[in-house]
């Protein structure tokens, strides 16, 4: 019966959970994916490794998605990181986690995460129909009673889970389809815009270490009024543009488009500017026969020394022996505080994840149906939920895919 049939839009990892579990359930299920592939954006997650999930504890995941993170609570109880990996590991998938609780496939190789899904959806029956666009639900009385396709075929439906993603890389097929659907049945979209993407920034410095990384280093984002807006600990990357890396990518979520900001980066956050003054007198004495530019080998990274040796304003060719305390005392106060002047966020089609999408107060956290439409279901990041890096974007499409199929 067409009214038992339940069409999920979307191949991404919250509609192909959704879709599977579905079909588990004994539901006769299409999977309706606009690219010729399912899982375009899955396979290029985490450089093409895929950071699946975390391990921290339920509170870590929430604590670790800034926005509308309470919301989750049903779907992370219903279908946990822990269950996550049972289920990978049912359908073929070993895995293994890393620094910072982050899991991988223990391949290094999305296209297996990709493989272990497409059996999962084999085995529950479901009928996957690639190359279609759904350029409508449609919905009578209330309730859902089908998808329109480009083609003008009409399939009809008693449950509909729109899983379409958002709009960051819109090449691997995530173009907003989700939100233009949900906003025709009358849901509100919240703003749109980039979440976890680098930044742009002016100091022209920057563009000379372009390909640098650093690690074990704490940041601070400050409005240009001085307030301090978003610390982190980790690691960030120097680019052509600006900045990057997974503590950047997060600070990014706390940003706002085409606003200036100060970047202030504690290249030694272990030592307190006491300790790092007695660091740096041990080195000057260890190399005092040399020159300050030569000087630094043990403390910085060599493609950072000459930005350091400009900034600290030290003639680079001074005798280690001759620098003063208070030459010493500024170098230590730049390792401390090196400033980057951020002027915005790269676009959103760069972005890993869009932020905004479907307003979580439309939609039932219990089963993730529209409290608009009966029949009408959402998961993942076309809900407007995001969270950092470190695989917590992956778990939230997974656990709202799940509940969303084990509603419909």
């Amino acid at each position: 019966m067409a009214t038992d049939r339940v069409v999920v839009i979307g191949g991404g990892p919250a509609g192909m959970m959704a879709a599977g579990t579905a079909g588990r359930r004994g539901r006769t299920v299409v999977l309706v994916e606009k690219n010729k592939r399912l899982g375009r954006k899955l396979l290029i997650t985490g450089k093409g490794r895929c950071n699946l999930t975390n391990i921290t504890d339920r509170e870590g995941l929430i604590a670790n998605i800034p926005v509308n993170g309470k919301f989750l609570y049903s779907a992370f109880h219903r279908f946990s990181n822990r269950d996550l990996l049972a289920f990978f590991q049912e359908w073929g998938l070993p895995t293994k986690v890393e620094r910072g609780g982050r899991v991988f496939p223990a391949s290094d190789r999305a296209g297996d995460v990709v493989a272990a899904l497409e059996r999962f959806l084999a085995h529950s029956g479901v009928r996957i129909k690639t190359g279609g666009v759904a350029v409508a639900v449609v919905a009578e009385t209330g309730r859902v009673c089908g998808v329109k396709l480009d083609s003008g075929e009409f399939l009809a439906a008693g449950s509909v889970v729109i899983a379409t993603g958002g709009c960051s890389y819109p090449q691997t097929g995530s173009t907003g389809d989700g939100y233009r659907l949900a906003a025709a049945l009358g849901h509100t979209i919240t703003p749109l815009k980039p979440a976890l993407v680098p930044l742009e920034a002016a100091t022209p410095w920057v563009r000379e270490v372009a390909g640098l990384a650093l690690k074990n280093v704490a940041i601070k984002v400050l409005t240009k009024a001085g307030k301090a807006v978003y610390t982190d600990f980790g690691e960030m990357l120097f680019t052509h543009f600006g900045v990057s890396g997974p503590i950047v990518l997060s600070a990014s979520t706390h940003l706002e488009a085409n606003t200036a900001y100060r970047l202030v980066i504690d290249l030694k956050p272990a030592l307190t500017p006491e300790q790092l003054d007695l660091r740096l007198q041990r080195d000057f004495a260890k190399y005092a026969r040399k020159i300050f530019r030569n000087a630094l080998g043990d403390l910085l990274p060599r493609a950072l020394i000459p930005v350091i040796v400009s900034l600290a304003a030290i003639p680079p060719e001074k005798p280690v022996n001759q620098i003063t305390r208070a030459e010493r005392e500024r170098l230590g106060a730049i390792l401390k505080g090196l400033e980057v002047e951020i002027t915005g966020l790269r676009p959103l089609t760069e972005a890993i994840v869009t932020a905004g999408g479907v307003a979580v107060r439309e939609i039932n956290p219990a089963t993730m149906e529209s409290k608009l439409v009966k029949g009408l279901y959402f998961a993942g990041e076309v809900i407007d939920v995001n969270a950092y890096t470190g695989g917590f974007n992956l778990q939230i499409a997974f656990s709202t895919g799940y509940l969303a199929g084990s509603s419909c």
